[in-house]
């Protein structure tokens, strides 16, 4: 079965890279097709369709045919060549979605799904994959899975360098069916293995109380199409009950809808620019605030090295406004935007298709961004699924700062 993996890898891998290397041998009548893809070739244009790359791949699927030893997957290897053309860019956040896969990315930005109630985000050089936030009172928490835990196999298959789509995907099923999935933990000499019911996970992306000190607090898990209402609700609440201050948790907040963090930003910006993008043209597309809403009262954000993306459009655009003051750690440093692009047949490609800017110009990919007031987590609650207020060592900070103002 590993054979036969490495084998269909190759094929998709080797559809690019003949797209890329193809050689001066002509096929008769074709010869002067040949050329042309050639000049193609040359300068770089992507040329899939190429004689040369559709000779080969039905010179590959003969032997196949006539020597191949086991049963063929035929959707597997079909999956396999587009899913081949897109890791041939060498882009981690390039993926090809088949319409499971693309399907179970659209649920989890539309509220619910059966699930088992945890978020994970991915180091996408390593490819390892990291348990962020387990939700309270879901499956997950009730089998014992933990903030920190690495996922080393979901369904007795290894999942270190899959796409997190596909692994979530995998995570995902049937109400009431159970998966296993396998983590490393820190402190345990071997990896300890969970089977985890799948229950009907509601998407709460917002929560948020009282402090002490009339201080609101608003923690937002990821940016989802319920984001903004959830966020305006709980403000106004917040502010019905006489807040002075504002708290805006962004820790392990890996991103989401930038439509929904711009829709965040514009209740709490003055008129002005909240974020800029540009494409491989050079053409520039702004969000901007407007002057009908904007947040007058002190203002703090925390932030630490799983706010990316969104989070970081929305980290940046305060610091560069300096209308609050970020606490935590360095963020991700995720500056590029993809777009999900689907395709007739119901699966979907995503694509990098520009870089984005905070309002002063700086593009933080790679780099990420520093908080005004920089504070570690005290490590003996790093990884615990909720963190007594009282040991929140960045929150208390920021409750200091915002108290002093």
């Amino acid at each position: 079965m590993e054979n036969k993996k490495q084998f269909i890898r190759g094929i998709a891998v080797g559809v690019v890279i003949t797209a890329l290397v193809a050689g001066g041998v002509s096929f008769g009548s074709r010869a002067l097709t040949k050329v042309s893809d050639e000049k193609k070739a040359e300068s770089g244009e992507l040329n899939l369709t190429s004689t040369a790359v559709e000779d080969k791949i039905t010179e590959i699927e003969t032997l196949v045919q006539k020597y191949y030893l086991n049963e063929i997957d035929t959707e597997q290897v079909e999956n396999y060549l587009y899913k081949g053309m897109i890791a041939g860019l060498d882009d981690a956040y390039a993926a090809y979605y088949t319409k499971e896969e693309y399907q179970s990315m659209m649920d989890s930005t539309n509220g619910s799904y059966y699930g088992i109630g945890v978020e994970m985000s991915q180091n996408m050089t390593t490819g390892i994959i990291t348990i962020t936030r387990v939700f309270e009172g879901s499956p997950a928490e009730e089998a014992g899975l933990l903030p920190g835990d690495v996922i080393y196999k979901v369904q007795d298959t290894e999942v270190t360098g899959e796409d997190l789509t596909k692994v979530v995907s995998m995570v995902k099923g049937a109400e009431g069916t159970t998966v296993p999935i396998s983590v490393a933990r820190e402190g345990e000499s071997d990896y300890l293995t969970f089977d985890v019911e799948r229950r009907t996970i509601e998407i709460a992306t917002v929560e948020h109380r009282m402090l002490d000190g009339n201080i609101g607090y608003i923690s937002i898990a990821s940016f989802d199409d319920v984001t903004v209402n959830q966020f305006l609700t709980a403000l106004e609440d917040l502010e019905n009950q006489g807040e002075t201050a504002l708290i805006i948790d962004l820790r392990n907040n890996g991103g989401g809808l930038v439509s929904s963090a711009g829709s965040i930003l514009d209740r709490l910006l003055p008129e002005g620019l909240i974020v800029y993008t540009e494409d491989k043209y050079g053409n520039r597309e702004e969000l901007k605030s407007d002057a009908e809403n904007y947040f007058d009262k002190p203002l703090a954000v925390l932030v630490n090295g799983n706010s990316a993306s969104a989070s970081e459009i929305f980290a940046g655009a305060i610091k560069d406004y300096g209308i609050g003051t970020l606490v935590g750690t360095q963020t991700f440093g995720k500056g590029i935007v993809q777009k999900v692009y689907p395709l007739s047949d119901g699966t979907a490609v995503k694509l990098t298709v520009s870089k984005y800017y905070t309002p002063k110009g700086n593009n933080i990919h790679g780099i990420g961004i520093t908080p005004d007031v920089e504070v570690e987590l005290d490590a003996d609650v790093a990884n615990a699924i909720t963190i007594p207020e009282e040991k929140d060592n960045q929150l208390q900070k920021a409750v200091e700062i915002l108290t002093e103002k």
